[in-house]
């Protein structure tokens, strides 16, 4: 069977079938029925973040020196080329659009790496404050429970 045979056989199959259907994924009911945690089970703590943010942070400092780096030797390569052959254009367009796309990139990085110091430093200074806020609580229930003196 040739690829256009196949081809015509595919579309007209797909075409049979009406195949504009939505299905959805979902999980089971209940956690005794096999579910998960009605809470959800995606969990992560301050170390995953850190390294995520880590590793966002890394990525956009070797690109900041590796990519930079590609770009310059290849500006260098299109200039040459240009006199002689059509690459050289061809080459400098694409070098122009790898120095866009870098920055799109190193600015991606550069936003989940400081989001993420952003959230850990907040999350840090929430808990400081529930902390204090839970010991006047308690506080004020021990004078409760001292009861009334005559």
């Amino acid at each position: 069977m040739s690829f256009e045979e196949e081809w015509a056989r595919l579309k007209a199959d797909a075409a049979a079938r009406h195949s504009t259907h939505v299905r959805l994924n979902q999980l089971p009911g209940s956690p005794a029925a096999g579910g998960s945690d009605p809470q959800g089970d995606l969990r992560v703590d301050q170390k995953d973040l850190a390294a995520i943010g880590d590793a966002a942070y890394r990525l956009h400092q070797n690109l900041g020196r590796d990519g930079y780096h590609a770009q310059t030797m290849s500006y260098q390569a299109a200039r040459g080329l240009k006199t002689d052959f059509a690459i050289g254009a061809a080459l400098d367009h694409v070098t122009t659009r790898w120095g866009d796309q870098l920055r799109s990139l190193q600015g991606a990085c550069a936003h989940i790496s400081n989001h993420l110091d952003y959230t850990q430093h907040a999350h840090q200074g929430d808990e400081t404050y529930l902390v204090t806020k839970f010991s006047e609580i308690s506080t004020l229930d021990q004078g409760f429970s001292e009861g009334v003196v005559p």
